[in-house]
């Protein structure tokens, strides 16, 4: 199934290899766009709109407020209003000095730093209201991902984490020194990355990969006198 086939009558497997390959955002928008869907959102939200009109299934998976949006509907929370019951959104609750405050008394520490995976939370929950997220569940998700492998296995399951594969993978592209022999790394980490996006395995960058793709990656080495 290419990209221009969609949208109604695809078989489960047919979703299941269209999302199993990586997809740009814009990539993502514009099929939105031309199949009369909402192309506003993060790119989690356009993922799930795009797999529910696929299996016939709706997705009310509404666009993520801007924070301009988000501006004038309910005033921001003191750190004394704040409490594990308040919701994340539509209570005016906010990451501001004033939560930071109550989470530094609530976990008994001076300085409180706001986590990615809180980050990801706060965002669903204002995506979709339904959901009735509360600052528990931030601080469930805090307390949760604190081990470096408990956080990394939350970013891997989260869909808004695919956001972020191609910055991560050119990252890691040029934090091996063996990458230091090509003369255009960006161009090198984007034949690499072309690579892998449309394979099923990981969507990250592996020292291997020099060596399975050597051949094309010759083109950006220096000639040899």
């Amino acid at each position: 199934m290419n990209r221009k086939q969609l949208i109604n009558g695809q078989s489960k497997q047919e979703v299941v290899k269209f999302f199993s390959q990586y997809h740009y955002k814009t990539e993502l928008a514009a099929l939105c766009r031309a199949h009369h869907l909402p192309a506003i959102g993060t790119k989690a939200e356009l993922n799930a709109r795009l797999r529910g009109a696929m299996l016939g299934t709706a997705s009310n998976m509404a666009p993520t407020p801007t924070p301009t949006a988000s501006r004038g509907r309910a005033q921001a929370l003191t750190a004394f209003e704040i409490t594990l019951d308040t919701p994340i959104a539509g209570s005016g609750f906010r990451f501001n000095a004033a939560a930071r405050e109550f989470f530094a008394a609530y976990f008994h520490i001076r300085r409180f730093a706001y986590t990615k995976p809180m980050a990801i939370v706060k965002r669903q929950a204002l995506a979709d209201p339904s959901q009735r997220l509360t600052v528990r569940d931030l601080v469930t998700v805090y307390q949760q991902t604190q081990e470096p492998a408990a956080k990394k296995a939350f970013l891997a399951n989260n869909a808004e984490e695919g956001t972020y594969e191609w910055n991560h993978f050119v990252r890691d592209f040029c934090a091996d020194p063996a990458t230091a022999q090509y003369q255009s790394k960006l161009k090198a980490a984007a034949l690499l990355w072309r690579q892998v996006r449309q394979g099923h395995g990981e969507k990250r960058y592996r020292h291997a990969l020099l060596a399975d793709y050597s051949t094309l990656l010759r083109q950006y080495q220096p000639h040899q006198k």
